[in-house]
Formats: structure tokens, sequence, C-alpha cells
């Protein structure tokens, strides 16, 4: 059985989609710049105050599968979900102690991508190669994640309007959204997705707000929730006390030290306009959290309405599993009107960071591989124009993953792109600190973090990243990115040790003490 399609919703979902449309068109005489600059394209000519950048960031982290996964994890496993909350609440001081001097130092010096400052900090172009092909090959399955929210979306809307080609199936909303996506991208750069995450974050405010007033309200209030839920949903539970919590706590922080080393975060930080802007965003940015708390327990609600075992929503729930969840349980307790907005809200979220994510990734190819192994003469324009076709390759990429490849595959490698992405953190955010660190020692310690987390993950069957480790006899899982991350750091302290001691000459250090403040 299948629902049928609703007019209103539809069409308040196509003329919010059409909006936003406009206005990533618009968005390139918006504080006009030469768009054939690349720092101009790539980093909105780093002249975003705080409210944009508020917005900017919001939008770039806070995303459409965001929107769908988190309340989905309480949906199907319950409380362990919640590690969302501390980690995103963990994210702010690191944003505020860490990244002004990162923000400072790719200021002054005119770099555009943080493999840019690891070149320049320690004079290795392989180390920063590194950090380029990690922070490229770890949001390439973002991308896909982000379409996969288009995805559900469309789907619970009803519309199935599909073509074969080459054997694939393509989901024809799906194709048009990605060519939107990808030409005003191309043609407005950071400067579309920053204006457009203010309308997004309007919607998802208002869907937010809506949700709190009326789903509980419907459903006899937040007791008659969580009375739904099992009680093994409502607690932390493992094999021995205080193991879940591990797993838990370790998950939360790795995933807070990862998330400000991803691509589109550094992009979305250096596009401010001042070092102060990062400062204030930190401060408001908890009103993130505050939201995400809020989504979260969708989750709980979706469990209370029964949209699981009802018979309209069985295909939603076969093909996309819990994440088909809130939209499920939008569309049961909301009118047409306002799942077309709440639909389109959770849509343009996933516009947003996809935009961000491939222009960071295009940065990165372009300033640390192209410009420095292919054509370190090239000009500024070519630069620039290299950077463009560069952001319609990766969003092509995105949706190769979800049009050839079962959606597991998107899953798994965004589970293991935070594993690598969490492996550049001794270059770059103890880089901003100090130069002892020696850069071929950096490089082994890089190389033994991602061995060793991609073999964790391997040995769970790419099901989990959660990886007990067996210390001093008792068992204690913890998040796979967090354990690789400590066999990085001790490679790169004792091989800086031994090649210190061995008087191995590192590159030269362009930077100065006084570029970081």
């Amino acid at each position: 059985m299948t629902r049928a399609l609703d007019p209103v919703a539809i069409g308040i979902f196509v003329a919010l989609f059409a909006l936003v449309t406009v206005l990533g068109f618009v968005a390139a005489h918006w504080r006009k710049g030469d768009l054939s600059q690349l720092h101009e394209w790539g980093l909105g000519g780093r002249r975003f105050g705080t409210v944009v950048s508020w917005f900017l960031l919001g939008g770039d982290l806070y995303t459409a599968y965001t929107f769908v996964a988190v309340p989905a994890l309480l949906y199907g496993v319950g409380a362990m979900g919640f590690f969302a909350m501390p980690y995103t609440i963990l994210v702010w001081p690191i944003l505020f102690m860490v990244f002004p001097r990162l923000w400072s130092v790719c200021h002054r010096k005119g770099y555009v991508t943080v493999a840019d400052f690891v070149r320049g900090r320690f004079g290795s172009r392989t180390l920063a190669l590194a950090v380029a092909v990690t922070g490229i090959v770890a949001t390439m399955p973002y991308i896909a994640l982000q379409l996969v929210g288009i995805e559900v979306v469309i789907a619970a809307l009803g519309v199935h309007w599909t073509v074969t080609l080459g054997g694939f199936t393509i989901d024809m909303p799906l194709l048009i959204a990605f060519a939107i996506l990808a030409a005003y991208t191309y043609s407005s750069g950071l400067r579309a997705p920053a204006m457009i995450a203010i309308v997004k974050d309007i919607l998802i405010y208002g869907t937010i707000i809506a949700v709190i007033a009326v789903i509980p309200a419907e459903l006899g209030g937040f007791g008659h929730i969580f009375a739904s839920v099992s009680p093994a949903k409502l607690t932390l539970s493992g094999t021995a006390p205080g193991t879940t919590m591990s797993a838990y706590a370790t998950l939360a922080l790795g995933s807070a030290l990862a998330l400000l080393l991803y691509p589109h975060s550094v992009t979305g930080i250096l596009s401010s306009s001042r070092r102060e802007v990062i400062k204030r965003n930190a401060i408001a940015m908890p009103a993130y959290s505050l939201a995400l708390g809020l989504i979260a327990l969708m989750g709980f609600m979706a469990v209370a309405s029964g949209v699981g075992t009802m018979p309209e929503y069985a295909g939603g729930f076969k093909a996309f599993g819990p994440n088909f969840a809130v939209p499920a349980l939008l569309l049961h307790c909301f009118p047409g009107w306002a799942v077309g907005i709440a639909f389109a809200a959770i849509a343009i979220g996933a516009l947003v960071p996809a935009a961000i994510m491939s222009i960071a990734s295009a940065n990165l190819f372009t300033r640390n591989i192209y410009k420095v192994y292919f054509n370190p003469y090239c000009s500024d324009a070519q630069e620039s124009r290299t950077a463009k076709i560069v952001s319609l390759i990766v969003k092509a990429g995105g949706l190769i993953f979800i049009i050839a490849l079962p959606q597991k595959y998107a899953i798994v490698l965004q589970l293991l792109g935070g594993v690598w992405i969490i492996q550049t953190l001794p270059a770059v955010m103890l880089g901003l600190y100090t130069r002892w660190l020696h850069p071929w020692a950096l490089l082994l310690g890089w190389l033994a973090g991602i061995g060793t987390g991609t073999w964790m993950a391997s040995t769970l069957s790419f099901k989990s990243a959660t990886y007990v480790l067996h210390l001093f006899g008792t068992a204690v899982p913890c998040y796979a990115a967090v354990s690789a991350l400590a066999v990085n750091l001790a490679v790169s302290l004792i091989f800086s040790l031994l090649f210190n001691a061995a008087s191995r000459q590192a590159g030269p250090d362009e930077t100065l003490a006084e570029d970081y403040v």
C-alpha cells in the first residue's frame, strides 16, 4: 500500500526549491568579487561577517543527513544516538580555542586550504598531499549522504519518476536537484551556499518549533512518548559496567575532533572576515546544539506514533530503513502544506553542505595537487577554472555513489571518513602550536593511524566503528578513530624524537610567530 500524491506538499516543496535555485544564481552578484580568483570563488573573498558565518557554519555542519540520521539512530538503537549532543557541545570550545589561530595564519599567508598551511608550516609537499587526499576522500561519501537526504524526502512525497540509463535506474528529481546544485555552485562559488543557508536555517528552525508545538500534543505529551520507548532504548547498556559509556564518550570526543578537520568546516571558517567572527560564532553555535537535541527527540516521537507499523509507510522503511522515520512522522502528523515546508527544509539542508563540500574538495585538489604537481605556474584564472570543474566532478562522484552502488557503501565510507580525517589532527591542530614534530614523523604517524583505523573497522565488517580494546584484562569499547589517533600520535612522537636527535633536516617554516595572533 502506498500513499497518494499530495499536490499541496509537492507544490510548496517545488516552490521553495525554485526560490533557493534563484538565490543560488543571484549570489554571484552578492558582495561582488572577481570570481576568477580562487579565494573569491572558493572562500567568498574572506568577507563573511558574524551573522552570515553563523548561518554558513551551521548549514555546513548541521546537514540534511543529520536531520534524518540522528533521529533514525534514536528510533533504531535508542539512547546511544544521543552521542550527537555532547559531540556538538565539545566542538565549540575547540573552535574557539584553536581555529582563530588557523584563520590568522591563513589570512596573512594567503592560504586557501588547510593543506596550504601544512605545506607552509612544515615545508613538506608530501605531508600536505597526504592531508589534501585524506580530506577529498573523506568528503566524497559525505556528499553522497546529502543526496540520500534528498532521495528520502522525494520518496516520501510519493514522486516516482525514474529513467533507466546504462543499466542504472536514475531518480529524475534527484538528478534535477544535482544539476541545479552543480550549476549555481559553478556560477557563484561559496556565496551561493552562504546565501541559501539563511533560508535553510529559517525553514529548519520553523519546522523544529512546529514539531515541538504540535506532535507531542498529538501523541499525548512527552511522558507518553518516553513511555512508548522500550526501557532498553532509554539507557546505555553493556557487557560490563562502564564499557558502553567508554564507547559513547570516545565516539563523542572523536567526532568532535574530526568534524572541524573536514575540508568543508575549514572552508567555512576561512571565509570569515575577521578572527573575532570565529570566536563569536563559537559562542553562538550552541543554539544549533539545542536544535539538534530537539531534532533527535523526533526519533522517539516516531516510535510513539507507530509509523513503523503502518502499511502506508512500509515501502519507505523497506527502502531506507530507520532513515524513513522522520519523513513518516511528518507525513503522519502534519497537514500537506507543513509537510511541503518541512521536506523542503531537509532537501535544502542537503544542498548547502553538499555545495560547500564540493567547493572545499575542489580547493584542495586545485591548490595542493594540480598547482603543486601538474601546473606550478598556472594563472589565477586557470586556478579558479580548474576548481570550478573539479567541484562538478566531485558532485558527480557523490551522485554515482547513490545511483550505481547500494546506499550501505556510502554509509561505510562515511564511517571510514571520520576515522581517516582525524589522522590529520597532529599536522593541523598541533602544527598550529609547535613545529617540533618532524614532517616525516607526522607522515609515518598518518600512515599508521590510517592503517590501524581501517583495520579495526574491517574486523567489524565495516558495520561499526566501535572497536573493543583489551586493556589490562578489561574489555573497553572505543571509537576506532580515537584508538587510531593514539597510535598516530605515538608514532609521530617517537619518530620525531629519532629524526630530531639525528639532526634530520626538516623543510623551512614560512610562517612567523606573529602570523598566528
